[in-house]
């Protein structure tokens, strides 16, 4: 059975989520704090192992007109990095409003700014993640 982990890659920190074991909705792993390029992708190998991922799915950002923007050239350089280390096929998905869902979420449970930080890039891409499942969910019913 299929195990898809997910990025929300940032400048400083990578948001990392999972999906349950049936692969019906996605779950918080942590925000991993970016050192290092060599260790940032030794640490998302590690989470491929530790969850058992059969696939990597990585947002992408990009402007709201679809446009590449600066963060997109750096998310695909990261991305180009791992597809070359990971033994997971990778795909990238559109991940425009997952940190802005992910922020009102927090917001609408009273999480103080602070809160919201140390957890706000673990729920995007758990955002990004539910919303890549319920796409592949969709399609197997059609």
């Amino acid at each position: 059975m299929d195990r898809y982990l997910c990025l929300d890659i940032g400048d400083k920190r990578i948001g990392v989520a999972v999906s349950d074991p049936f692969n019906t909705y996605a779950l918080p792993v942590e925000t991993y704090h970016r050192k290092t390029l060599k260790t940032d992708l030794e640490k998302i190998v590690g989470y491929i192992k530790q969850k058992g991922a059969t696939t990597l799915v990585c947002g992408l950002p990009v402007n709201f007109d679809g446009t590449p923007s600066i963060q997109t050239n750096k998310a695909k350089f990261f991305i180009d990095r791992l597809v070359e280390i990971v033994p997971v096929k990778v795909v990238t998905v559109d991940e425009r409003c997952s940190t802005v869902e992910a922020e009102e979420i927090l917001i609408k449970q009273n999480k103080s700014r602070e809160e919201r930080k140390s957890v706000i890039d673990s729920l995007a891409a758990t955002t990004i993640l539910n919303g890549y499942l319920s796409d592949i969910n969709k399609n197997k019913k059609n």
